[in-house]
């Protein structure tokens, strides 16, 4: 038997695939259903309550930051100095003893 063309029976085509090429089959079928779920999927998790999580901070909250003017250009919005990115500080870590840390 032969295979049938995509283009002329596309239907025909992909039952014969299910069949006979399974893998093949569900892989594409899998990954054209990504693409499509994108706008659908956001306005879903939205309806049913699911928020996205706090971004994880990537800063230590301490002294003050020389990236501070970069992050403020990048974001677009206004900060002011309660809530500037912070930088680790300098100088020599504690030693921590016992069962501290």
């Amino acid at each position: 038997m032969s295979s049938p063309v995509f283009w002329s029976t596309p239907l025909k085509y992909c039952r014969w695939a299910a069949r006979e090429r399974p893998a093949l089959f569900w892989s594409v079928i899998i990954g054209a259903a990504g693409p499509i779920a994108m706008p659908i999927v956001p306005p879903i998790r939205k309806y049913f309550g699911d928020v996205d999580p706090a971004p994880i901070p990537v800063t230590y909250p301490g002294m003050s930051c020389p990236m501070a003017a970069i992050a403020r250009i990048c974001d677009g919005g206004i900060r002011t100095k309660a809530n500037l990115p912070h930088s680790v500080p300098t100088g020599p870590r504690k030693q921590l003893t016992g069962y501290d840390d």
